[in-house]
């Protein structure tokens, strides 16, 4: 069988989560969906905002830090995440859809980040960059007006 003919499909699950989100965590508010719609558009509400509130949820400690100081325009000043999901034209699957990005954004900073292990010059780049410098002020030298004559002349 070559695969699913349907467009509306949940997102395909990931295989591995580095810290699972709690469902019972996150908010989900049902609202109408933006752009053009048809016979259904003012009735029907079929995108989902997914609000999860950081400080008051089951993550880690130190993924809610991450979280928190991530500077993505999703996350509220009071450190409520708020993703709207409108992609597909029913409401499950716009629940999941937001629930997959939610835990993606999750996922993101579960790993710590990696500390950076500050490095020093070697002799060599310094002796070329010393070098570059001296040629630079000779050329820079040369520029200037022959001995004895005067430049407002």
């Amino acid at each position: 069988m070559p695969g699913p003919r349907f467009l509306h499909q949940l997102p395909p699950e990931p295989t591995h989560h580095a810290c699972l989100l709690d469902e019972r965590d996150v908010v989900f508010s049902a609202i109408r969906a933006q752009g053009a719609g048809g016979q259904n558009v003012n009735k029907v509400s079929s995108a989902v905002h997914a609000r999860l509130d950081v400080r008051a949820s089951a993550l880690p400690d130190d993924i809610k830090a991450r979280l928190l100081v991530l500077p993505d325009h999703r996350i509220t000043a009071e450190g409520v995440v708020v993703i709207k999901a409108q992609v597909h034209r029913s409401q499950e699957l716009n629940r999941a859809d937001a629930l997959a990005r939610l835990q993606a954004l999750v996922d993101s900073v579960a790993q710590p980040p990696r500390r950076r292990k500050p490095t020093r010059p070697t002799l060599a780049s310094k002796q070329r960059r010393l070098q570059g410098k001296t040629q630079r002020g000779q050329l820079k030298r040369l520029r200037g007006g022959l001995p004895g004559s005067s430049a407002g002349d």
